[in-house]
């Protein structure tokens, strides 16, 4: 048999399906944020990046910059070990109780990325439980999909965002069995929220655990920037918070928070958490700084917000498809994987604007979008310019979420 060839067949698959993934080469510049240097053929050239996970251009920020350079000096650039092997270091024991302040839990547990705390922690929540039924959001995460698979849990999927479909659920399963919803606070894809205070009501009534993912939402919202959970005064309801350190805290990193027993299970029974090598004392120091500062200071989230709408309304006097989100994420449709790379790609080559195209698997055929993140070291100027690039590029391709020349979305966009 010839394998490499299998292979490429299946890589051939994926280009001649558009979903190929090109990685576009980008340098960031510290203090430069949100430009970037995109690195060609022809040699580096300067761009501006409108889709970055880095929401609050904490990644660039002093704050973290100085702890992690102080840090590296003092410690090195390794943990030394798993966390049970040397590499619990005190300046993760420090980013633990941090974090557990900011959600106020009675614990945090540290993971080296959102998606491995996710899957190590709903695997062995499911290990640990008898017979557990996961009632799992259709629009959740892959890594909240594969821990469940891990721990090969019956499972239940609810319409997205749909309590009437919960409830349902609910009613059919014994008030007896253990049973965890598991959502999202803030969906990255199309920028909305979850019904967090009406999904934790249903998980008290009909005696349901509740685990709530926040990497899209910590640092963004709530008084000390705990997420959504926090913003609404809700989050003392929910069991179990995920998040991250790489979007808003501009770090690397996944988290959970809950109570002392819940903690302290999963660090003793979760593979992915025990047979990994523990963060580096120089990247916990930095998130912690970013969190620090976060918890203090409300103006990056201000200014953010503040794009954020300027950018929205913007397109809106485009007429561009862009979903009515009331997050921080704007997608913008195209409705075809094939425009949705030829759009992105006019825009790097034309106008040094970078965004990535989102196409299937991450969105569902037909659905395909660009998707912005406007942040607060972006300017009205440079969304000006975006909107104005975009709306000529739009009316150039003319992807089926557009009527081109007028201007007008059709229903693609809702």
């Amino acid at each position: 048999m010839n394998y490499q060839n299998l292979l490429q067949e299946k890589v051939d698959q994926l280009r001649l399906e558009n979903r190929y993934r090109h990685f576009v080469e980008l340098e960031r510049l510290t203090g430069r944020h949100p430009h970037a240097l995109w690195h060609t053929a022809k040699g580096p050239r300067e761009v501006i990046i409108w889709c970055s996970n880095d929401y609050l251009g904490m990644g660039q920020s002093t704050h973290a910059i100085d702890a992690m350079s102080k840090s590296v000096k003092a410690h090195g650039t390794g943990a030394g070990g798993t966390r049970n092997i040397s590499g619990t270091s005190s300046s993760i024991v420090a980013l633990e109780s941090e974090l557990a302040s900011l959600h106020n839990k009675e614990r945090a547990l540290v993971f080296t990325s959102g998606y491995v705390a996710n899957e190590a922690s709903l695997s062995a929540l499911i290990a640990l439980l008898d017979n557990p039924i996961i009632l799992s959001d259709s629009m959740n995460h892959a890594s909240i999909i594969s821990g469940i698979r891990y721990g090969r849990a019956e499972k239940s999927i609810f319409r997205h965002n749909d309590l009437n479909h919960l409830e349902e659920l609910l009613k059919g399963i014994p008030k007896s069995r253990h049973k965890i919803i598991v959502f999202e606070s803030v969906y990255s894809m199309d920028g909305d929220t979850s019904p967090i205070a009406e999904v934790t009501a249903l998980a008290r009534k009909y005696d349901a655990m509740t685990y709530l993912d926040e990497v899209h939402a910590v640092g963004m919202y709530g008084a000390e920037g705990g997420g959504i959970a926090q913003r609404d005064g809700v989050a003392d309801e929910i069991d179990l918070i995920q998040g991250t350190l790489g979007k808003a805290y501009g770090a690397m990193g996944g988290y959970i928070a809950g109570s002392d027993a819940l903690c302290d299970a999963i660090r003793g029974y979760g593979s992915g958490f025990i047979f990994t090598t523990a963060m580096p004392p120089a990247l916990a120091e930095g998130a912690l700084a970013s969190i620090r500062y976060l918890r203090s200071s409300s103006d990056e989230r201000t200014k953010q917000q503040y794009m954020a709408q300027y950018l929205k309304e913007r397109l809106a006097d485009h007429r561009l498809p862009a979903l009515p989100s009331t997050t921080h994420i704007v997608p913008v449709m195209v409705g075809d994987a094939m425009k949705c790379s030829e759009i992105s790609w006019t825009l790097l080559a034309d106008h040094g604007l970078y965004i990535q195209p989102i196409n299937y698997p991450t969105v569902p055929r037909g659905t395909e979008r660009l998707r912005i993140t406007p942040g607060p070291l972006h300017s009205t100027e440079m969304a000006d310019q975006l909107v104005d690039c975009l709306a000529r590029v739009f009316d150039a391709i003319q992807p089926p979420a557009y009527v081109a020349g007028n201007g007008k979305p059709n229903s693609l966009a809702g």
